[in-house]
């Protein structure tokens, strides 16, 4: 499990392009990095246009924006189409993200256990130190949250 102070992992995600990014390449920059469930999905939905949303202020603070979740990157690429995201979006196809940053979890609905990607969100420093983390987040209100963390950080 990942705490605030550690450095972030040194994962591979596919980008919807295909192309491969790694949160190593935003070193020099603050990076949001929002981990989430499923595309297209009401939640997931919301949490990708809360951020698009204020992406010209995270833009103005110097802080890049990457959701993660383990679709296709072409199911990225209709996911932002169809909604207008300004947010980058990226595959974890083999798992190896979720693992590092600890957001493959066990989940329960109606009684049912299953494994899933927990909501969370890591804001990590021009320095490739990880300097705040939310888990189990809760869509209101987070993206504005992260935003003030973020002006927060040198």
């Amino acid at each position: 499990m990942l705490n605030e102070g550690d450095r972030v992992p040194d994962v591979k995600l596919v980008g919807m392009d295909g192309e491969t990014v790694n949160p190593a390449d935003f070193r020099g920059n603050k990076l949001v990095i929002y981990f989430y469930p499923k595309d297209d999905t009401s939640g997931c939905t919301r949490e990708a246009q809360d951020f698009t949303a204020l992406a010209d202020e995270f833009e103005k603070v110097g802080t890049w924006i990457l959701g993660v979740s383990k679709d296709s990157p072409a199911s990225h690429a209709r996911f932002a189409g169809k909604y207008d995201l300004k947010v980058r979006l990226a595959s974890d196809v083999d798992g190896s993200a979720c693992e590092a940053f600890g957001t493959w979890t066990e989940k329960s609905m109606y009684g049912r256990k299953y494994m899933g990607i927990e909501r969370a969100t890591f804001l990590v420093g021009r320095d490739g130190t990880i300097f705040r983390i939310w888990r189990k987040v809760k869509v209101p209100g987070h993206a504005e949250a992260v935003l003030a963390a973020a002006r927060e950080l040198p």
